[in-house]
């Protein structure tokens, strides 16, 4: 079978990967010289803990497993089995964590609460103030900004794995014909579209106006190293009002009785911090959803997120060395993991993961590839 993937972001290039290891001829196609949105400017987090029961934790739970196979073939991703640590502060925000640990599906998350002592035994960096932490043992982690480079130079050792980078897709048939902006026309038995956060032109044509998909603007940092390792993942008791896990009556309460600061509220806020291979620290985020999107980054979340950090470490944040945007597709629906459509004969779209997309990524591949029996 020959196999056309559009899109060299992290879905598309597990798309390819799925595709390869089960013996098809791939050509992968990307309108810039690599992939530049979302798959780059996230956190690198495989992130289990605050995923919502069923689906979606079984969608994670399995790309977990994934992540952790491809991990020990390819090096370069970076893979770790971090965890990640959620410290709370005062009674309502341990009742949350108490709720979480709680649930049916806790021990699938690798769901603990810790005291102050194990949370630094764990992560001696954390020599803040805190009632307890939330400690999820499935959580891992992988570097975004290498993570594809490093899966591609595995595929390129393929005889059956073709990238053309710089290639914009104008035409894509039911016939299995791809049409690229250099004119030349690649055929395939199957062709699946993994665009990301580009909606229009060639999608809107195929999958009409009105996809179940919206993007999202987030705003996020990264520091130079923290001269310390940062042995787990961290997140504040903001990402409990964030993440589907977490809805419980204690985090109604929480919401009720204890409001976010107004910056995090203002910008949909919560932290979430990961240590990157060169010591310094990826830290976020925000979440805009009204169009149109402004065009620059603002200080106020910053200021915010470095607040935060700081009265968790218990010491000045490192100098901060990148700042940037990004955009993702998202599906509308809440409930649903990804958008996927069959959109001409033999032409499926792949899209909308949203927060979920580095996360899930390889579990959605091989879902993909399942259900159309490559």
């Amino acid at each position: 079978m020959k196999v056309a993937v559009v899109g060299a972001g992290v879905v598309g290039t597990m798309h390819a990967w799925q595709a390869v290891a089960r013996g098809h001829e791939v050509v992968q196609i990307e309108r810039e010289a690599e992939a530049r949105g979302a798959s780059l400017r996230n956190f690198g987090q495989i992130w289990v803990s605050g995923r919502a029961g069923g689906e979606e934790l079984g969608t994670a739970l399995r790309a977990r497993e994934l992540w952790e196979e491809i991990g020990a073939r390819v090096p370069g991703l970076g893979f770790r089995a971090n965890g990640s640590l959620t410290p709370v502060r005062g009674a309502l925000e341990l009742a949350v964590a108490e709720a979480a640990v709680a649930r049916e599906d806790s021990a699938a998350r690798g769901h603990k609460l810790l005291t102050p002592a194990e949370a630094r035994g764990l992560n001696p960096a954390l020599r803040g103030e805190f009632t307890a932490a939330l400690h999820c043992e499935r959580d891992a982690a992988v570097e975004p900004r290498t993570a594809q480079l490093a899966l591609r130079e595995q595929l390129l050792a393929s005889p059956n794995y073709t990238f053309l980078p710089g290639r914009e897709v104008r035409e894509v048939t039911g016939a299995g014909t791809v049409r690229d902006d250099h004119g030349q026309v690649h055929r395939a038995d199957a062709v699946v579209l993994c665009t990301g956060a580009w909606l229009g032109g060639l999608v809107r044509e195929l999958a009409g106006p009105d996809l179940p998909v919206r993007r999202v603007r987030l705003q996020m940092m990264q520091t130079d190293p923290l001269g310390e390792p940062l042995t787990t993942s961290v997140a504040d008791a903001d990402s409990f009002r964030y993440y589907p896990a977490y809805a419980s009556s204690a985090l109604d309460a929480l919401n009720s009785r204890q409001p976010q600061a107004p910056a995090a509220r203002e910008h949909r806020m919560q932290l979430l911090m990961v240590q990157r291979a060169d010591g310094g620290l990826t830290i976020g985020d925000t979440h805009e959803y009204e169009h149109p999107f402004a065009f620059d980054t603002v200080e106020a979340p910053y200021d915010h997120l470095t607040a935060v950090v700081e009265s968790l470490l218990g010491r000045p944040l490192p100098k901060i060395r990148r700042r940037w945007a990004g955009v993702y597709a998202q599906c509308t629906d809440a409930g649903r993991v990804v958008h996927r459509q069959r959109v001409a004969d033999g032409v499926w779209l792949v899209t909308g993961p949203g927060g979920r997309g580095m996360t899930c990524s390889p579990a959605i591949a091989e879902t993909t590839a399942n259900e159309l029996n490559w």
